[in-house]
């Protein structure tokens, strides 16, 4: 297949109001062009060979309809009414076919560049933005859809490739296999020419509505096949079919799988029928304009206006067939450069984000703090969200205290009272709005913050697990562990015998979120990570309140293990699990209200003794 040919293909229907809408919420981004060129600089000298090919590609493909007419002028039917020429008529056809094969060969290598040249760009994009977001702050995951963020790498990203590949290429060819096929049909005959643009605007006309057309519905078949997915997302997965089965929802689930399924169906037949009538109109006319074409060619012979050959007439009407595609695509422009500029400035808008919490210039090691490590301190620390109203109420207002090397800190309180943000402020998760948070004597804005990380081990409630082996896994923590290491931290955690008395051991497969796990044995591997990590500073939040009584014993006497010699800040539900905390702080609307140890506070009878005596009563509830 020619480069023309390639370059008027069928395309995939657009529904061009909806790409409209979209495009013109795309944000807008300075300097987008320059920002675009220098994505593809580092590739220029491909782009160069592409741009060469394409031009080649698609000049090659208006030429064999002008040998054609030497096939039959000089060749088949010589005007001057001699014999066959077969000579000249073997030449002619080896060319036609060095032509073809040459056409294609130019395909292939200008496909062969675009799609290196694109998806090299696509990856280089893809690589660079994942990067980036790593670095962005917990708040903006917080506050942002996961769909939204995958869309952005995936959709955006991906959209990219065919800038180059289709829109380019598309541009640059469509209008060379156009311009070179009106001087062709100019050269071969003008009066023909003037007719088939007469008649070529209503042609193109009709098949762009037949592409709208099929385009609204495949927006709702695309719509509908998103449904689908969505269904089987929410209702396959191991979350979903506990839910559904927790409450016998399987047939109602089935049935709305079936409701959408045929809905489908019916819009697949719909695109399939959509147009038709449209189609037909459009196949009449494509074959109508040589019929045109022959019919004036008739009566011009007839009329003996001017020398009219066979050859000419064929040549005349192929170079004309060429023009219908090349034409349709090329009234898409437009809207094809729109589109590409919008997933651009999406994918920029997102590189240009600055990660709210980001290392200083001058900031230093963790290893070259002046305090001891392990220490850390709160001088006054005050936190609002950055989305926060300025006359909001702090989450946490002049919060003071210390945990010095190997002590172990509880943080108590009510649900909502800021306990969570003061644990994640230590390793710089978060941002204090006002006050300090130091780490081994220094501030934490003055720290990097891979350094903070690498002194600081979490286990939260919700433990994540990756779909993979308890090898892996625990790797993640500590990539070049060994088996030997890998076992003694499980030993630590309590949970190595659990591991040995699977069928495949370490490289037992966990399943999604380790749901092949109990809630107890899946905290136990979380502590056997941040073991292997061997932090000097140890945070949990509230790493037993969702475990039951057994389990709870067993995961804390994992954490104790994991504890000794660190410094741990804790934030604990039941208050049995803090009891022997060196000093336990209680906080209530963002303030630490009381410090103390467990038996001071109960003696004094403030907050954290009616949190107690709370826990205590419900405990003898559950009992009776």
């Amino acid at each position: 297949m020619s480069m023309g040919q390639g370059m008027g293909g069928r395309r995939r229907p657009v529904d061009e109001t909806a790409q409209r809408r979209i495009n013109a919420e795309a944000p807008v981004v300075p300097r987008l062009g320059r920002r675009v060129a220098a994505l593809f600089r580092p590739y220029r000298g491909r782009i160069a060979v592409t741009a060469v090919l394409v031009i080649a590609g698609a000049s090659l493909g208006v030429v064999p309809p002008l040998v054609v007419q030497r096939v039959f002028d000089d060749a088949l039917f010589p005007v001057d009414g001699g014999a066959v020429d077969i000579p000249l008529l073997v030449r002619l056809v080896v060319l036609m076919i060095a032509l073809y094969l040459a056409g294609a060969l130019v395909g292939v290598l200008q496909t062969w560049y675009t799609s290196r040249i694109g998806n090299r760009v696509t990856g280089d994009l893809r690589v660079r933005m994942f990067d980036h977001l790593q670095r962005m702050e917990l708040g903006f995951f917080t506050r942002t859809r996961t769909g939204v963020i995958q869309s952005r790498l995936q959709n955006d990203v991906g959209g990219v490739s065919g800038v180059l590949t289709n829109t380019v290429t598309s541009i640059l060819g469509n209008t060379v296999t156009v311009v070179a096929s009106l001087v062709a049909m100019i050269l071969i005959d003008g009066r023909l020419t003037l007719i088939a643009l007469v008649i070529m605007p209503f042609l193109v006309v009709v098949q762009r509505r037949v592409g709208q057309v099929r385009a609204r519905i495949a927006a709702q078949t695309q719509q509908s096949l998103s449904e689908l997915t969505a269904i089987t997302q929410e209702t396959l997965s191991v979350s979903g079919i506990l839910l559904s089965k927790s409450f016998n929802r399987q047939r109602a689930e089935s049935a709305r799988y079936a409701e959408e399924n045929a809905n489908q169906i019916s819009l697949q037949v719909r695109q399939a029928m959509s147009g038709q009538g449209f189609f037909a109109v459009v196949q009449v006319l494509m074959a109508s304009v040589p019929a045109v074409i022959y019919l004036v060619a008739g009566l011009l012979l007839a009329g003996d206006a001017g020398q009219l050959t066979a050859g000419t007439i064929v040549a005349f009407t192929t170079v004309q067939a060429r023009l219908l595609q090349p034409l349709t695509s090329l009234m898409r422009v437009a809207l094809d450069v729109q589109t590409s500029s919008a997933l651009f400035a999406r994918i920029f808008e997102y590189l240009d984000m600055r990660p709210a919490i980001a290392d200083a210039p001058d900031a230093i090691d963790v290893e070259d703090a002046p305090g001891p490590i392990g220490r850390v301190e709160f001088r006054d620390v005050v936190f609002r969200y950055p989305d926060a109203a300025s006359d909001a109420v702090p989450i946490l207002r002049g919060v003071s205290f210390v945990a010095e090397p190997g002590a172990h800190v509880a943080i108590v309180g009510p649900s909502g009272a800021g306990k969570t943000t003061m644990l994640y402020l230590a390793p710089r998760l978060y941002e204090a709005s006002d006050g300090e948070v130091l780490f081994g004597g220094e501030d934490v804005r003055r720290l990097t913050q891979e350094s903070i990380v690498d002194h600081i081990g979490i286990v939260s409630q919700e433990t994540y697990l990756f779909h993979a082996t308890v090898r892996d896994n625990l790797r993640y923590a500590k990539p070049d562990a060994s088996d030997e290491e890998l076992e003694e931290a499980c030993r630590q955690a309590n949970i190595h015998h659990i591991v040995e008395g699977f069928a495949d051991g370490y490289d037992t497969v966990v399943g999604e979120r380790g749901y092949r796990l109990s809630g107890g044995e899946k905290q136990r591997i979380a502590i056997a990570r941040v073991l292997l990590k061997d932090p000097p500073v140890l945070l949990l939040d509230e790493a037993t309140s969702a475990l039951d009584t057994v389990s709870e014993r067993i995961v804390q006497e994992a954490i104790e293990n994991a504890a000794r010699g660190r410094t741990t800040i804790s934030i604990a539900h039941r208050l049995s699990t803090v009891v022997d905390a060196d000093v336990i702080h209680v906080v209530d609307a963002g303030r630490i209200v009381e410090s103390g140890t467990h038996a001071a506070l109960l003696a004094s009878g403030g907050l954290y003794a009616a949190l107690a005596a709370e826990q205590l009563a419900a405990s003898r509830d559950l009992e009776d």
